[in-house]
């Protein structure tokens, strides 16, 4: 059951203003997916067309082609806050890397960067993870825990002993896939766990997520490692 689940193609939306970059940007779905991975299918379009869509849950937006920076994610965000950002920009721009994961971005990579590590960076967001510079992260994470957050409540949230379960495991950076096989369960009831857990949090992302959990002090067994934060990164 599980090798006809992973043959379903996940359609990946491509915003690029130029064609040439949107042309680069669909060949890179011509390779072949990696072992127990499930085949991308690019889907090409305005971002408005691509955004009314209700079947994407990938959008691939190249903001060195595409006008309107970290807004136009913002705008994504705003539309489709489920949507998950896969962001290629500019090299040595951290401000705008951070900018774009408090945004909501679960990848970024440079212009530069080969389309053989962006596919794999893609295949690392589907299964679960988050793909970003270490150092970066590490610097994300004391922005956010420096600056006092008003949206969350004085009370921690109650969470179920499951939920305390997958918690600790995403502290550990670890992607849906592991934690499914780790607690015996089934990948789809991982992420119905995640959910639940930036619903009774109010987090977006699996950053803020963590944030807010070391903050409420929610996991009490498992310590965040900030130097393998992302299980697959470029340094």
């Amino acid at each position: 059951m599980c090798s006809m689940r992973n043959s379903k193609p996940i359609r990946v939306g491509l915003v690029a203003d130029e064609p040439i970059r949107l042309a680069g940007l669909a060949s890179i779905f011509d390779e072949k997916p990696s072992p127990g991975q499930p085949p991308l299918l690019p889907v090409a379009g305005t971002l408005d067309e691509l955004l009314s869509g209700s079947s994407l849950e990938y959008l691939l937006v190249d903001l060195s082609s595409s006008s309107g920076g970290t807004e136009l994610l913002k705008k994504v965000r705003r539309m489709r806050p489920a949507l998950r950002l896969i962001v290629i920009g500019p090299e040595g721009n951290d401000e705008l890397v951070m900018e774009s994961i408090i945004v909501g971005a679960r990848a970024y990579l440079n212009c530069s960067d080969s389309p053989q590590l962006i596919r794999q960076a893609i295949e690392v967001v589907t299964s679960g993870s988050i793909w970003a510079p270490r150092r970066l992260l590490s610097k994300l994470i004391d922005r956010l825990l420096a600056v006092p957050d008003s949206s969350i409540a004085n009370s921690a949230p109650h969470l179920t002993l499951r939920e305390h379960q997958v918690l600790e495991l995403i502290l550990l950076a670890l992607p849906n896939r592991e934690i499914a096989r780790q607690l015996g369960i089934e990948e789809r009831t991982v992420k119905a766990h995640v959910g639940s857990l930036m619903r009774k949090t109010g987090a977006d992302n699996r950053i803020e997520l963590s944030m807010r959990a070391l903050n409420l002090s929610l996991a009490t067994k498992a310590e965040p490692k900030r130097n393998h934060f992302v299980p697959v990164t470029k340094q």
